[in-house]
């Protein structure tokens, strides 16, 4: 609750205001009804002057209550400072409108023959007691609002940067896990080819300048997660040869997408390790991408066999899944099925948002 804050001035301005003119319609209705005479001008003199006091006071009184709240779980100290500087308040609130009608009254009109000052007080104090502790707990709602507000941006802002940090520890250990599998797997070529291996070598410093560049995002468009692909792929290609075939199956329409970044690379790498590299025989690797609507399905399939391996549990699933819970909560699917005909199937369905929109 900023005291000064323009918004308040103005609402509080308003509030009293419309009390004024409301207090000035009941005392010229009740003048009318026992047959007084009507001055529209001094009702709305006086009764406006009488709100519009409670101004400047409003303001006195949200202050004091901001810097001495009550607060139950406090020490008792500290309650009865906060409950003998809000009573000192209200205390002064009733002499400062003594003192208001006082030096006024002249002006304003409130009395024709201005009584002794104790009267004036003594009539302030029946007057204005109830008003002032009204606006002392007016004033603790604000503050205690203003304070909820505050825990709860805290709150958000604290699991964002826990959901961040835990997103950039899993892109921290995904990243290694995949350089030293491509490094393995040069590693193992290098005594059978060498050409082969200065190729593999050349797609991996790829592979890396693209997971270093995008290495501050977590999502990136699907076009620059399929070159990092590729690159991958053509690692996979020279290591294992005719038995690795590879067939795409992109929607233009998806390619502006906005993905995990490195999503494919791990559901890729699983489906080359359990369902082609085992084999002797070549197999089909199958990468499909495409635009539902407000969805985008990734699709990642292999013709492993009649009895595919148990996938699901490596390091690269497991952060997968750790980082679309993260980025997507409960607005995402990734599923793993067994085909009929042979082979798994990984589908992964997210919510579409293109690249270079606000998430």
């Amino acid at each position: 609750m900023r005291i000064r804050s323009l918004p308040l001035v103005l609402l509080v301005t308003a509030w009293w205001t419309l009390n004024g003119l409301v207090w000035s319609g009941q005392v010229l209705n009740m003048r009318e009804a026992t047959g007084q005479s009507l001055d529209v001008a001094q009702v709305l003199r006086l009764e406006l002057a009488s709100a519009w006091l409670w101004i400047p006071i409003t303001f006195g009184l949200f202050a004091c209550v901001r810097r001495w709240p009550l607060e139950w779980s406090a020490t008792r100290t500290r309650i009865a400072k906060a409950l003998v500087a809000q009573a000192s308040a209200v205390a002064l609130v009733i002499l400062a409108r003594a003192l208001a009608v006082v030096a006024f009254n002249d002006a304003i009109g409130w009395y024709a023959s201005l009584p002794s000052f104790g009267a004036v007080l003594a009539t302030s104090a029946l007057n204005n007691l109830l008003m002032s502790w009204m606006i002392v707990g007016i004033a603790h709602a604000l503050v205690y609002a203003e304070r909820a507000r505050h825990r709860e941006r805290q709150a958000m802002e604290l699991e964002s940067r826990l959901a961040q940090a835990r997103l950039e520890a899993l892109s921290a250990q995904l990243n290694p896990h995949f350089l030293f599998n491509a490094l393995n797997s040069i590693a193992e070529m290098i005594h059978r080819d060498a050409d082969a291996a200065d190729r593999m070598l050349v797609d991996l410093g790829a592979l890396l300048r693209h997971s270093l560049g995008a290495s501050q995002q977590q999502e990136v468009a699907l076009r620059e997660e399929l070159v990092a692909l590729d690159h991958y792929l053509g690692i996979e290609k020279l290591r294992l040869g005719e038995r690795l075939r590879i067939r795409w199956g992109i929607d233009a329409a998806s390619l502006d997408a906005r993905v995990p970044h490195l999503v494919l690379q791990p559901l890729v790498e699983n489906a080359i390790q359990h369902a082609i590299a085992t084999r002797t025989t070549p197999g089909e690797l199958c990468v499909r991408a495409a635009r539902n609507e407000d969805r985008l399905i990734l699709e990642v399939r292999d013709d492993g066999g009649a009895h595919p391996a148990p996938r699901g549990s490596g390091i690269g699933l497991r952060n997968t899944r750790a980082r679309l819970a993260c980025l997507y909560g409960a607005d995402h699917l990734l599923e793993i099925v067994a085909l009929v005909a042979g082979g798994t199937l990984v589908r992964l369905d997210l919510p579409y948002r293109a690249a270079g929109a606000t998430p």
